[in-house]
């Protein structure tokens, strides 16, 4: 029986309150797969840990060393470098030999540390990967200097093999740095096939295959090479956003969510364990070599600038795999539907880029204004607790850990309505775990095409939502279930049901 069929009849199985293991769930599920490309400083450090307890939920087809307008090796013959761009110039002008470089020891050293709880971990989820094999994708990339794309290398060789490879399954790259490896690979491909029979093909299907992740714009090789000469492949700029988890979110996430961020909750809950117990925060006495802006770890520094003992530093590269989580928002369908990891909107200088322009700013109740980091901060506890249940799962048995509930929505996910319509809709949620469940509906309005608020009435699992009158044709309302469990931490599943009006008022 294939994979798709399987997770029909679990999730069929659900809909009438079973508990199934979520091992078994997760097992059913098709991973999305994706390379991950990193410059190497604290903040991709953190981000690495979590990504580790989310392997499960991804198919990891490279882990590639990459260098960024921040961080370079240098090339060992002391040659020196100024950067093109206009950002890093106001923090490091001049030329220099290597910047700020942590070596490419460290990843391998997480794995390691992922090793010793990997028996643990797949008493909760049977589809970890195996820390050998995790050790076997980790790659050294264009890392001499900033936007370094003149010579293949191991891990431009890697991504070069998997685009060509004849599996047309997207592949979702994330850039933590400069996207040099990735356009290397491409231009090593450009090179071979140009003018040849084969290239209008292997165009077309890397264009199809390689969904592209920018956390900012960490050198000059999207503008100068990718999107000129491969204008097919879809793009999206995280610019700001990703600050909601980076190095000023005090600044940035509302009150009611800074608490997850902040030493208290987060020594309680995350700084623990052989994975959890090398994150890195404020105050906490760390020191990386190779960066000597890393001052992080240092109470006193931590005291000076504003910050308590074990605060978050940064992790502000999480976003760009966060979206790809299968949570139930769909966020992996359409970067403008908005998860975990933001919402974007679409570029009007490039058709196939998507970017957090005010466009995709979402409406702060706690502040009754317009927000540009808040389709990402409004999901700051959710994201933190999930977190802290990974973490717990390092170090409990599945017995005693909490695990996310389940949720399908009886009426579908995608539903045509008319003008006027009530539309009822039901939450079936279930609980591995045998919690009690919680619902919570509403109208996510920036997501959707109406464009005015939406009436919603709700009662535990069962939601009306009214259709407006004047809705026109092809517009459309985007609902929110939540399911939670009342653990101690509690755990949440989303489902989002798209309303399509399939005729206009009349």
């Amino acid at each position: 029986m294939n994979k798709k069929k399987v997770a029909g009849l679990l999730l069929g199985t659900l809909a009438f309150g079973a508990v199934i293991p979520q091992a078994d769930i997760a097992a059913a599920k098709e991973r999305p797969q994706t390379v991950v490309m990193t410059d190497g400083e604290v903040d991709d450090m953190d981000s690495f840990l979590r990504f580790l307890l989310y392997t499960n939920d991804l198919d990891v087809k490279g882990i590639i060393y990459t260098s960024s307008m921040w961080h370079y090796k240098g090339d060992g013959k002391g040659t020196l470098f100024e950067s093109n761009m206009d950002w890093i110039k106001k923090f490091h002008p001049g030329k220099h030999t290597d910047l700020r470089w942590c070596g490419t020891d460290w990843i391998a050293e997480y794995i390691e540390k992922y090793r010793k709880v990997y028996p643990n971990l797949c008493q909760h989820d049977k589809a970890y990967p195996a820390p050998d094999k995790l050790r076997s994708l980790v790659k050294i990339g264009n890392i001499d200097f900033e936007g370094e794309m003149a010579k293949d290398t191991e891990g431009s060789k890697w991504i070069e093999g998997l685009l060509l490879s004849a599996d047309c399954k997207p592949i979702y790259f994330e850039t933590w740095g400069g996207s040099n490896t990735f356009a290397r690979a491409l231009k090593s491909i450009e090179d071979k096939y140009k003018g040849s029979a084969e290239w209008p093909a292997i165009y077309e299907r890397i264009g199809k295959k390689a969904i592209l992740y920018n956390i900012m714009d960490q050198d000059e090789t999207y503008k100068k090479y990718i999107a000129i000469n491969w204008p097919n492949i879809k793009v999206a700029f995280n610019e700001m956003q990703f600050a909601s988890l980076a190095y000023i979110w005090p600044q940035v996430v509302p009150p009611s969510q800074k608490k997850y961020l902040q030493g208290q909750w987060m020594r309680e809950n995350i700084l623990k364990g052989a994975v959890g117990g090398s994150y890195m925060t404020y105050g906490d006495g760390h020191k990386l070599a190779g960066d000597p802006e890393d001052k992080f770890g240092s109470l006193e520094f931590a005291r000076k600038t504003g910050y308590q003992q074990y605060d978050l530093i940064s992790e502000g590269d999480s976003p760009s795999y966060l979206y790809l989580l299968d949570n139930g928002l769909r966020s992996q369908e359409d970067f403008s539907y908005g998860g975990w990891s933001g919402r974007l909107s679409p570029s009007g200088l490039n058709h196939n880029a998507w970017e957090d322009n005010r466009a995709s700013y979402d409406f702060n109740p706690e502040t009754g204004k317009m927000d540009k980091y808040y389709s990402q901060t409004r999901w700051i506890g959710d994201i933190q607790n999930d977190f802290a249940a990974r973490v717990a799962w390092t170090q409990t048995d599945y017995k005693h850990a909490n695990h996310a509930p389940e949720l399908t929505i009886k009426e579908g996910l995608d539903l045509k309505v008319k003008p006027g319509q009530v539309v009822t809709l039901h939450g079936q949620g279930s609980d591995p775990d045998g919690d009690k469940l919680s619902y919570v509906w509403y109208v996510y309005a920036e997501a959707g095409t109406y464009g005015a608020p939406v009436k919603i009435r709700a009662q535990g699992n069962e939601a009306q939502v009214f259709v407006p009158q004047n809705i026109a044709k092809a517009e459309k309302i985007h609902v929110i279930c939540e399911v939670s469990d009342n653990a101690k931490i509690p755990l949440k599943h989303y489902a989002r049901v798209i309303l399509t009006a399939e005729e206009a008022a009349k």
